[in-house]
């Protein structure tokens, strides 16, 4: 049987006709290849629904009023939305999408908060659906502006391709320990580089795989010198347990990896070209980074104040792969 989908007005004129051919139930699901209890769900609700008995003046399923009813209740606003009824949770919510989070961020931190109180409980979709219906108005732009990713509408994914660079004697992915693939031992780090505006300025991002704690390193070029020292200043502070590899594409800004590694004590692992999906926690932050520096920013106009308090804010954000904890809560537990 086919995956499911909605019911089409070609399929609601099948169901007539085969109903009036005096049809069973059954043989209508199995010509229209659906569930006996699709077609008989469709049907009843149509039955049930007197106001197409009066519009049709028959008892009879007719096709085109059943798609009227569908229509209708498909784009009818409902007035009994959660967050229409409950305002505290409104507010609750409001307030951490005003924060940046995502609806599902929000939806899963709201059941750790109030575990007991099933009246703050929530699920994502909800949460989009009410955004969307909002009226297009102050509010409702305000919001979008603040998801992840600002659309008027929902859309997939889009996941970047990884850069390619020239790297000698470098250590392939392929030789890294398998402690880090299993994220049970803390201290194995994945890095990139975000490029500015016209390939003018540059933003460094590390995160730490178990923990997804997150660094921004603000950099005044990609020159690999530069890049090296600028990392190796950002894991200086670190305990020598945090700091184990680093997982790079194979772009020239780490050509001085052997140093970096030197200045660290961390070896470096070299992705394979075009494969993000080998750094996907990196690249999945990145993706949260750019909701705040969209494509075209100019870095080198962003202070480093702006720019760790950006960075707080990603570590304080819930998430799904940490069980909806931060991630500074979970690595203040590995540091105690």
């Amino acid at each position: 049987m086919a995956d499911y989908k909605r019911l089409t007005l070609i399929d609601r004129e099948e169901i007539s006709r085969l109903l009036a051919s005096g049809c069973s139930i059954r043989c209508i699901a199995k010509t229209l290849d659906r569930h006996p209890s699709t077609i008989s769900r469709e049907i009843k609700r149509y039955i049930n629904d007197k106001r197409y008995y009066i519009a049709s003046s028959l008892p009879q399923y007719r096709a085109t009023y059943a798609q009227y009813r569908c229509n209708f209740f498909r784009h009818k606003i409902r007035k009994n939305r959660k967050l229409i009824m409950n305002r505290k949770l409104w507010r609750i919510v409001r307030y951490y999408l005003f924060r940046n989070w995502s609806p599902e961020q929000i939806a899963k931190r709201l059941v750790l908060l109030y575990p007991n109180d099933m009246t703050m409980h929530i699920s994502h979709e909800a949460i989009y659906d009410y955004i969307y219906i909002l009226p297009k108005g102050t509010l409702r732009k305000r919001i979008i502006k603040h998801l992840r990713r600002n659309h008027i509408n929902r859309r997939k994914k889009n996941y970047a391709v990884g850069k390619s660079g020239s790297i000698q004697q470098y250590l392939s992915i392929e030789e890294r320990p398998k402690e880090v693939a299993d994220r049970i031992i803390p201290g194995h780090w994945e890095g990139d580089l975000m490029i500015g505006a016209r390939n003018a300025s540059a933003l460094g991002t590390l995160v730490e795989r178990t923990t997804r704690m997150t660094f921004l390193v603000k950099l005044p070029n990609q020159d690999a010198r530069v890049v090296r020292k600028a990392f190796a200043e950002e894991f200086r502070l670190l305990p020598e347990g945090f700091k184990k590899t680093l997982t790079y594409d194979k772009g020239s800004e780490m050509a001085q990896h052997k140093l970096f590694t030197k200045d660290t004590n961390m070896a470096v692992y070299f992705a394979h070209p075009h494969s993000p999906w080998e750094r996907g926690t990196n690249e999945n932050t990145n993706s949260l980074i750019r909701q705040y520096y969209p494509k075209g920013t100019d870095f080198s106009k962003i202070s480093l104040l702006k720019l760790k308090k950006v960075q707080n804010e990603l570590n304080d954000r819930p998430r799904k792969t940490l069980g909806w904890h931060t991630p500074h809560e979970k690595f203040a537990e590995l540091l105690h």
